[in-house]
């Protein structure tokens, strides 16, 4: 092609070729901005709640990078109320505290920034105690301790409001205290320390239906609860018995039956108290309130559910506590409670995936300033 005939084709091509350029140009832009605006608004800490015996919740952060916990806003306390279970609802908007002294729920509106606002109180039975959310934030499950029974309330999507459901409360066995719902919602489990059984349920439309076979023995003092994600597995802490017993779900009835070996003790220590399951890496871990040897670490058989003791388990790591243990919901963290000798703080821990042996996350124990109760986090 000739030099004019070659400038004519460029000059008509010149407009398409300038779109070309802007359009590239403002989607590196516009990924440029994406980019800058994801790293610079993704917080270095999150919330976590815990409750305090003068009648307040408090609000802790979390850092994202090292576990340590820093002291956010407190609720102004209430006297009179003593609150204990605490619930977050799924969409983050609303918390709900047991006032077991009182008898009363508290829901709470979140801020933005995680900050408590009361918004109403609810009656409940009498002496509430264990609480937890069904897996749609349609329902909240209340655990009444000296009333023997569980009330169930609908809650309001909007306003956070909890409505009693028809035929609420239901009936349970002497005590109960703490309560689980499985993953997928079907099944609830009460513990009922003083007579060292498990209540099972299954649960729909808001109706607790008790297990045909239940109550289940499962050891003297049965406290902690906890259930591995693909819901096959249930495990409990007998404090008095000082071992942990594991069962199986059976999937269709939710009914219990023994896994091999259980119930399970450890080498050292006593009073198993408070228990949670890191889902993601198969370890179970298990604080308790009565020896130096506190910290409990077990891997778990995904075909039977027997419990192995994890090397070097159990660990040495706090003079006693067990109020709580709370895992972080994608694993490397977890928290535990105590109350010794008027400590009141809350102990961090780190792990890593092919290692469950906890080390001491830098600045623990983190002072509270009163004995925590429970403690639920945010993600």
């Amino acid at each position: 092609m000739s030099f004019p005939g070659s400038a004519r084709v460029a000059l008509r091509n010149e407009p398409c070729l300038r779109w070309t350029i802007a359009a590239f140009v403002l989607v590196f832009a516009g990924l440029a901005i994406s980019c800058g605006s994801s790293s610079s608004s993704k917080s270095a800490t999150h919330n976590a709640y815990i409750t305090l015996p003068a009648g307040s919740v408090q609000l802790l952060h979390l850092n994202n990078s090292t576990g340590a916990i820093t002291l956010g806003a407190q609720t102004p306390p209430v006297a009179g109320t003593t609150p204990t279970g605490l619930a977050l609802h799924p969409s983050k908007k609303f918390l709900f505290a047991a006032n077991s002294a009182a008898n009363t729920i508290s829901v709470f509106n979140v801020a933005s920034n995680g900050t408590l606002t009361l918004s109403t109180l609810t009656p409940a039975g009498v002496g509430p105690r264990g609480m937890v959310l069904d897996p749609s934030g349609q329902y909240l499950l209340v655990t009444n301790t000296v009333s023997n029974s569980i009330s169930v309330f609908s809650v309001d999507a909007g306003s956070g409001a909890l409505t009693e459901v028809a035929g609420s409360p239901f009936p349970s066995n002497n005590g109960p205290t703490e309560i689980l719902i499985t993953p997928s919602g079907k099944f609830v489990y009460v513990t009922n320390p003083s007579i060292g059984f498990i209540t099972a349920y299954t649960f729909a439309g808001g109706v607790l239906s008790q297990v045909t076979g239940s109550p289940y023995a499962s050891g003297a003092g049965v406290g902690a609860l906890a259930v591995e994600s693909g819901e096959q597995f249930l495990y409990t802490a007998n404090t008095i018995a000082n071992t942990i017993s594991g069962f199986a779900i059976n999937s269709t009835s939710g009914a219990l039956t023994a896994v091999p070996g259980s119930p399970f003790s450890s080498a050292a220590g006593t009073g198993p108290s408070a228990m949670s399951m890191d889902t993601v890496n198969k370890f179970l871990y298990v604080a308790t309130q009565g020896s130096s040897f506190s910290i409990w670490a077990f891997t778990w058989d995904s075909a039977t559910g027997t419990l192995t003791p994890a090397s070097n388990s159990p660990f040495n790591l706090l003079s006693a506590g067990g109020l709580f243990l709370v895992m972080e919901p994608d694993g490397g963290f977890f928290y535990v409670g105590n109350s010794q000798s008027g400590a009141n703080n809350i102990a961090a821990f780190q792990y890593s995936s092919g290692n469950a042996a906890p080390t001491t996350v830098t600045g623990s124990p983190f002072s509270i300033g009163s004995a925590p109760g429970k403690m639920v986090i945010s993600h």
